[in-house]
């Protein structure tokens, strides 16, 4: 009788234990505690916090990603949206509660939110911002050493010290001054810088004329030859 008493205390115990402990996991476990996470897709030699990552690797915030010469690598966020990063480039990714944060080393980056998601990115010339209005999508290249923010979409502005640039879509606009280096493609590429609208519409019309007026001269001397003197014909008979 009794070791029965102490086997039904003994099992009331252990089951308290046990439900006290599922108890305890769940308030550990709730949502505004959970480290927020992203899904990585790569291609090439991608690392996350110095570690060689693969893709389907789970990406945290406040992460370190980079990525090698010809590779590059995407982060999911759900509803937030995704990140790209491109050839050489080196970030510290942090999302969460409607927001992207990225601080830009090196390389260009790429990101693309939802409605309701604000992104910043952050480098040592400026920061590009993207208001959560509306969905965004637009580029940050430090690859030269300046900063040059290209928008595709949305309301995106370039703070640069006390200065605010209004970036509309399918512009570009920078902060910084170039250091041209051994990664820096966009400067090694020729440019016609502050040629806009009008002012190349006048070149390419000026070398258009130029060009239809020297075909007209060289039509108008070939039918104007004149051969001083008489001109003698050679019968082939002779």
């Amino acid at each position: 009788m009794i070791s029965r008493n102490w086997s039904r205390k003994s099992i009331a115990f252990a089951v308290a234990i046990a439900v006290l402990s599922v108890y305890s996991m769940v308030a550990l476990a709730k949502p505004g505690q959970q480290k927020n996470s992203g899904e990585l897709s790569v291609s090439g030699q991608v690392s996350v916090n110095g570690t060689s990552a693969i893709s389907g690797a789970t990406v945290f915030s406040d992460s370190v990603i980079a990525t090698a010469a010809n590779s590059s690598a995407v982060v999911s966020l759900g509803k937030l949206g995704r990140v790209e990063l491109l050839p050489n480039t080196t970030v510290r990714l942090s999302f969460g509660n409607g927001n992207i944060s990225a601080s830009l080393d090196s390389g260009r980056l790429q990101i693309a939110t939802l409605a309701g998601t604000a992104a910043i990115v952050t480098t040592k010339d400026g920061a590009a911002v993207a208001d959560a209005s509306q969905a965004a999508n637009f580029m940050v290249d430090v690859e030269c050493g300046d900063m040059r923010v290209n928008s595709q979409a949305g309301l995106v502005d370039l703070r640069a010290g006390s200065k605010i640039v209004h970036i509309a879509a399918g512009t570009t606009e920078t902060a910084g001054t170039p250091q041209p280096g051994t990664r820096c493609t966009r400067l090694a590429a020729p440019a016609m810088h502050g040629l806009h609208g009008g002012a190349l519409a006048a070149l390419l019309l000026a070398a258009g004329g130029a060009i239809a007026a020297a075909i007209l001269a060289g039509r108008s001397s070939n039918n104007d030859l004149n051969f001083g003197g008489a001109v003698t014909v050679v019968s082939p008979t002779r």
